[in-house]
This record gives structure tokens, C-alpha cells and sequence, in this order.
């Protein structure tokens, strides 16, 4: 698993093509602008610099925050519980562990902001479109 942190060199890992709405630094997308006269094309192998690197998680969905909730009960309570209450505690969060399992396994999204070295900057990126250098 690579780590991303500010400093780290970096190459793209694949040819990109850049296209869409041009907006001036510091502008908003919601700004009328004139569409772009051509397409930027970026080659595999461009190296570059991580300048900023964010990681995100998914929100926990409703049977992610369940199994959360019913876990801390059983474990904070289950002893205290009568035999019976106590099983079907346990079932129900058995029965919820493969989303829990799921999401803690799912991959991390990271986004990057990295500085090519032949000055163009690639911002809000996803990082797996770039390699070590």
C-alpha cells in the first residue's frame, strides 16, 4: 500500500487527457467562460511533487452504524444480560459483521494535488493515477 504525503515524488502511471471547462485560478466553475480551443494531453512517465494529499473514507452505512452500536452494547452489557437476550445479541451482530468487515476493508480513497515538474499542477486528483518516482 503506498503512502501519500507532501514531498513525495511521483510519476503518472498512465497517458491523460485533460478536457473540460476552463476556469480562471481563484474562479468558480459556475462562471461563464469560453470552452476550451484543444485538448492537453499528459504522458505516461511525467514526474512531479505531491503537494497536498487528502484521505477519505465511505460513510458508514445504516448496517455499519448498527453493528457499531449492538458491538459496544455486547461488550459494555453482554455480561450482565439474561442467557437468552445475551444469544440473540449475539446473533444479530454476527449477522451484521460482513458489512462491517466490508467497510473497514474497502480502500481508502486518497486525492492529491501534485506539481508537475513541467509546471502544470494536477489538483483534486485520484492518486492512483500516479506511481512512485
Amino acid at each position: 500500500m503506498t503512502t501519500w504525503h507532501e514531498g513525495r515524488r511521483v510519476k503518472l502511471a498512465a497517458d491523460l487527457r485533460l478536457a473540460g471547462t476552463l476556469v480562471p485560478a481563484g474562479g468558480h466553475a459556475e462562471e461563464e467562460t469560453e470552452a476550451p480551443a484543444g485538448t492537453l494531453f499528459l504522458a505516461a512517465g511525467a514526474e512531479g511533487t505531491v503537494v497536498r494529499a487528502e484521505e477519505h473514507r465511505a460513510e458508514p452505512g445504516p448496517e455499519v452504524r448498527e453493528y457499531e452500536r449492538l458491538k459496544a452494547l455486547l461488550d459494555d452489557f453482554g455480561h450482565q444480560m439474561p442467557p437468552a437476550s445475551r444469544e440473540r445479541l449475539v446473533a444479530e451482530v454476527a449477522s451484521l459483521e460482513p458489512a462491517w468487515t466490508a467497510y473497514r476493508t474497502a480502500a481508502r480513497r486518497v486525492r492529491v494535488r501534485v506539481r508537475l515538474d513541467n509546471g502544470f499542477v494536477l489538483g483534486d486528483a485520484r492518486a492512483d493515477l500516479f506511481t512512485p518516482a
